[in-house]
Parts: structure tokens; sequence; C-alpha cells
């Protein structure tokens, strides 16, 4: 539930919210996703949190994170490191969590409600921590999808699980094709 009065904020772990997306079919349009919110509340901030491989001569997700940058989105971003696991396959890691945690705990004494893009289940903490300061936090991810995208422990401690899929035809539109270059593990 969202009051028009309230001031909210997004918080958009990028590869959770990809991933999500991906696997219920559809990718989200985020100029969509931003007004959808700014009419059920007052929309102080659009965060997006995305780790970036900096050494890429083609980055699939940098058009995105451009256009996030110019269209009203707080873009958070770090370099990804690789590395070569036991096995001697190429792994990327870029893991975001404590960037929007910092951000979240920073912002929330200025907000009502938090809208949490993920379903990992770390934010867990820090979705009691922001209830504790008086912020309602709205959690957006799935249960549609097989295995499910949500932890059961953030669903139980939000305060409103939002259904992705329930979304769909409000900020969704269709897959794009990928390019022949394109290794993305998000858009």
């Amino acid at each position: 539930m969202f009051y028009k009065d309230e001031r909210l904020a997004l918080f958009i772990d990028g590869s959770n919210l990809y991933a999500a997306a991906k696997a219920l079919g559809f990718d989200i349009d985020y100029k969509l996703l931003r007004q959808e919110f700014e009419r059920r509340g007052k929309l102080v901030r659009a965060f997006y949190y995305t780790a970036l491989l900096e050494n890429e001569e083609y980055s699939p997700i940098r058009p995105l994170v451009d256009w996030l940058n110019y269209n009203g989105f707080a873009m958070v971003t770090k370099p990804a490191k690789e590395y070569t696991d036991s096995m001697g396959r190429r792994k990327v890691k870029g893991n975001m969590d404590i960037e929007l945690a910092v951000d979240a705990m920073e912002l929330a004494p200025r907000l009502d409600h938090i809208v949490l893009f993920s379903g990992d289940g770390d934010f867990r903490p820090l979705v009691e921590s922001l209830q504790r300061q008086g912020c309602r936090v709205s959690v957006v991810s799935t249960i549609r999808s097989q295995p499910p995208m949500i932890a059961d422990e953030l669903r139980r401690q939000a305060d409103n699980f939002i259904e992705l899929d329930a979304l769909r035809d409000v900020i969704g539109r269709p897959p794009r094709e990928p390019r022949d270059d394109d290794t993305s593990t998000e858009n």
C-alpha cells in the first residue's frame, strides 16, 4: 500500500532485478518504472546499483547505465573483479549490497517508504533496521520463477511484497534480441 503524500525512494539491486525479470521472460522499461512510482507517492530518489567490467571494450550494460544516469536515476557503480575459480573458469564478482545498505540507512530519516528491488535474503537485517527507524519497506521480486527469486526471510520481514510479474503490464517490455557480442548478465 502506498500513500500519495509519502516520501519514497527506490533502491534497485540491478543484477538481482535483471535476473528476476529475465526468469519471468520480460525486460524492465525503467522510464515506466520511474513513472509508476512517481504516481504512487513523492519520489525523492531512485538509486540503481551495479558493478561494471571496466576493462571490456564493449560492455552491454553501459548504454543502460548511461541512459539511467541521464534520466533521473542515481547510479551507484563500482568495478567488478574478475578471477579464475578452482575449476579454471572465469568468474566475475561485483556485489553492491553494502553500498545499497549504507545509502538506505543514510536516507531513511528523510523517507516514509523505501521500495527495495531485490530478493536477496542478505537484506533482511537492513529491512528490519529501516523499519525500526520508522520507514515502511516494500520489496519487489518474484515467487513465480522456478526457483523463486525472493528469499523467504526477506519476504516475511517486508511490510509489503510486490510481485514483479504483477507489474509486467505496467513496467515491462518484451525482451530484446541479444547482439552477437552480447554476453551480459545484466540489462
